[in-house]
């Protein structure tokens, strides 16, 4: 009897603990009876918040959801615009559990397949959103407007998975590489041809401000080559006058003195030679200091 006893009591902790069960701080609970959803008398899904509950042991099934927000950020995905341009799109979507029951049913609380279901349909409304405007209309400042409308279209569709999309956002819209590499041949292209014409507008302009400093240069010559001409006539225009002075005040020493450079240019050097006459009028002043002329 008492072994009876002991098993009894033993039973009825275990089964005591069984009827218990614990939702943690960010989680909602939904209780699974004979394969269906819990349900309160209205119909309405019971769903059990953060704390200790009870159940019905060995009957109730616990299903623990995460009723916080979720982000979805995947792959980009391709795109095509109404200019038949593809288009790689990077976003992401901020979702979270609206109707318990309903997203259990649909995805068995399977949190990989809830979202590559609503990545389908949030991809389907950018799909349609992308398709009806030109790249130059996406990238100037309808992308709000585009996400918006995305995140209308996915809501509608998303409710029969019991989600809830908080938010939906691009992050960034890159051209496929075989396009980029040609947009930068292209853009390379017409860069170079600017490059080679402001190089060619600077060669000309440099030839213009050479045949400018050139021709500066040739007036100066010119200029400096007429002073100098002009001094050099004065000079020699004062020189002539002080000759002249010079030879009204003393005759005979100013023809001294041209006799005595001629002598001195004549005999520079030993193989000069000099046939003139010995009367002749250029040996004066040696034969007579004075210079006179017999």
């Amino acid at each position: 009897m008492k072994n009876i006893g002991l098993i009894i009591i033993v039973l009825l902790i275990v089964t005591g603990f069984g009827a218990l069960f614990v939702v943690e701080e960010g989680e909602k609970a939904i209780v699974i009876q004979f394969g269906k959803v819990q349900r309160d008398a209205q119909g309405d899904t019971v769903v059990f918040d953060p704390g200790l509950h009870f159940k019905i042991p060995l009957i109730d099934r616990v299903v623990h959801l995460d009723a916080r927000i979720q982000t979805l950020d995947d792959q980009a995905d391709r795109f095509v615009t109404a200019e038949k341009k593809d288009l790689i799109v990077d976003s992401y979507v901020k979702w979270k559990i609206k109707d318990f029951a309903t997203y259990y049913l649909s995805t068995g609380a399977n949190k990989l397949q809830a979202e590559a279901l609503l990545k389908q349909k949030v991809n389907n409304g950018l799909r349609s959103e992308f398709g009806t405007r030109t790249i130059s209309q996406i990238v100037s400042g309808e992308r709000s407007e585009l996400m918006d409308e995305a995140m209308t279209q996915a809501s509608s569709s998303s409710d029969e998975l019991g989600i809830e999309i908080v938010d939906v956002r691009v992050k960034q819209i890159n051209l496929p590489q075989e396009v980029s590499n040609s947009i930068f041949q292209r853009m390379r292209a017409e860069r170079e041809a600017v490059a080679r014409e402001h190089r060619s507008e600077g060669r000309e302009q440099a030839e213009v401000i050479r045949a400018n400093v050139d021709a500066k240069v040739t007036v100066m010559l010119a200029d400096a080559e007429r002073s100098l001409r002009a001094v050099k006539g004065e000079g020699d225009a004062q020189a002539a006058k002080i000759y002249a002075d010079t030879y009204s005040q003393s005759p005979e020493f100013f023809a001294f003195l041209r006799s005595m450079d001629a002598y001195k240019a004549s005999f520079n050097d030993k193989q000069d030679v000099l046939i003139v006459e010995p009367d002749s009028d250029f040996f004066r002043y040696m034969k007579d200091s004075s210079g006179k002329r017999n």
